[in-house]
């Protein structure tokens, strides 16, 4: 039996990855989802806290970046999600986040908006 797993919608279509990404959102969105969540092991939702939050806006600028130089939208994903996996977080950013340093970036701004969404929920 295959069971598909239901991709969460951007709460956020003016801002944050969706709204940077313009035209190529709707393909976009599925795609990041999917390639960040396996990145870092956590779950979709989170992502989705992420790609709504300034910093997905900033992925998003990275994607852009990709595709500029003639990427598909798949290896721009791919090719922006590599590079945050690649860079970790430094002395200042954990002071100013309270991200653990030397935690890839990636990981530590999708565990980061998630905990800002439970603190503002509470």
């Amino acid at each position: 039996m295959t069971t598909t797993t239901q991709i969460p919608a951007t709460q956020n279509e003016a801002w944050g990855f969706w709204g940077t990404m313009n035209n190529d959102a709707q393909a976009a969105w599925p795609i990041a989802m999917t390639a960040i969540s396996d990145a870092i092991c956590q779950p979709l939702e989170s992502v989705r806290v992420f790609l709504d939050s300034r910093h997905g806006r900033h992925f998003a600028d990275d994607v852009l970046n990709e595709m500029l130089r003639g990427h598909a939208i798949q290896q721009a994903i791919d090719a922006a999600v590599t590079r945050w996996m690649g860079w970790t977080i430094g002395r200042q950013t954990s002071k100013e986040y309270g991200i653990p340093k030397g935690l890839p970036y990636l990981t530590g701004f999708v565990i980061h908006c998630e905990i800002v969404e439970e603190e503002l929920a509470a």
